[in-house]
Parts: C-alpha cells; structure tokens; sequence
C-alpha cells in the first residue's frame, strides 16, 4: 500500500480557494445567521522530500466563520474533502480558538468555524498551525482581516502566550521562497532549531502574546483601546 502524504503542522504557493457555503433556513421561523466571512489563509510546516530530507511549505486553509442566531456553543467543523486535519491539528486548533477567545473576552456561543484544507492526498499533522487558524479566526469574529502575505506558527497557552514550535527555519525558508511578506514566531526558540539566519530582507518577528501576534498578522489591537509601542 501506498502511504499517504503528509504535512507535519502548519504549511504556501499563491493558491487561492473559493469555497461556497450555502445557508439554508430549515423553517420560516428560524431567523438567518447574522454574520458570515471566510478568508485563505498560509500556514506553515514541515514535510519530507523525496530524499527524506526535512524541508519547509507553506499552504492555505480556508477558515468558514458563521455567527449563528442561536446560543448553543461553540462548533468546529473540519471538512474532510481533500485534504484532512490529523487528530493533534484538530485538537491543538480547537484548544486555541477556545482560549484567544476568552483572552479576547469574546463570546464563541454563536459560533460555527468550518475548516478546509484544499489539497487532495495530505494530511496536516501537528499543532503548530493552531495559533494562526485561531487569530484568523478571532479577526474574521471582530471584522478584522489577516493581511496578505502574512502568517503565524506557534501555539497558543492557557495564558495568552505563542508557544514554541519546531522547525522555524525550514518554516521562514519556505515562507521567503514563496515572497510572504512576514512571518510572525514565538518568542521562545525550541531547542531542536540551533542557530539559523534570518534570509536577506526577510520580515521576521518575534511575538510573545496574543495581542502582539493578532497586531502583526491584522495590523489592528486586539482590544480596540489598548496602546501598542
């Protein structure tokens, strides 16, 4: 048997993906969702070449965000056409949407987030694209936008904090062959990364915490009155 490709946490080429999503009302007096965005969005990962060689990529997820009428919880759907999400990519991105949400201090009881990864054949293993999906997901709540070109990898504490992830060169390495404009990483180095340079005229920047990281992938604050240096 064949043995199915695979992405390990968090992956672009300028793909652009248009999903349709069509809301239909069950009954008339169920009232129609209030609120409706999607957005692509890059991520980035590490793979194997076909020399079994670690090499970076970047790819997309398109992020579905409905805010319903009702005030039933929080669901998180993953589509499982083309591509799929591992289980620790499902679990990490479900953990941080509930937690820079609450960070946030925003309500997810309305909420329907349906993720995609439109790329027949791989899997996405790990969690590193779990920080990026759900910062995405909080600017597509607060009608905010990812600006173009610009990703995150990490992961996302109890305490509002990146976490460090492996792989951050293969990650920047891909992310300047693909021309992003900047990659955003943890504050924290993981110690199986060393030492490693930055590519010429790279944008890349460290952040620490949510509102630093959502400030640089939106250029917008988190929270509409706080400063910014």
């Amino acid at each position: 048997m064949r043995p199915q490709p695979s992405i390990f946490c968090a992956m672009g080429i300028a793909l652009f993906c248009s999903l349709s999503f069509v809301s239909q009302a069950l009954a008339s007096d169920i009232a129609p969702p209030t609120h409706i965005r999607h957005q692509s969005v890059p991520i980035l990962g590490v793979t194997m070449n076909e020399a079994r060689h670690p090499v970076g990529i970047v790819m997309y997820v398109m992020i579905h965000f409905q805010k319903r009428s009702d005030h039933d919880g929080l669901r998180i759907q993953f589509r499982k056409v083309f591509g799929r999400f591992g289980p620790l990519a499902r679990k990490g991105v479900a953990m941080a949407i509930g937690r820079a949400a609450t960070h946030a201090k925003l309500d997810t009881d309305s909420w329907t987030v349906v993720l995609s990864f439109p790329y027949s054949g791989l899997t996405m293993y790990g969690d590193s694209l779990s920080a990026m999906v759900a910062l995405s997901v909080i600017a597509l709540a607060k009608d905010d936008t990812v600006q173009y070109g610009r990703t995150l990898t990490g992961t996302i504490s109890d305490d509002g904090h990146i976490g460090a992830v492996a792989g951050i060169p293969f990650k920047v390495y891909a992310a300047y062959s693909e021309q992003l404009e900047r990659v955003l990483i943890p504050d924290e180095p993981h110690p199986l990364d060393g030492e490693w340079r930055i590519p010429f005229l790279m944008h890349v920047s460290h952040v620490g915490t949510i509102e630093k990281a959502y400030q640089g992938l939106t250029g917008q604050a988190l929270f509409s009155r706080m400063p910014f240096p």
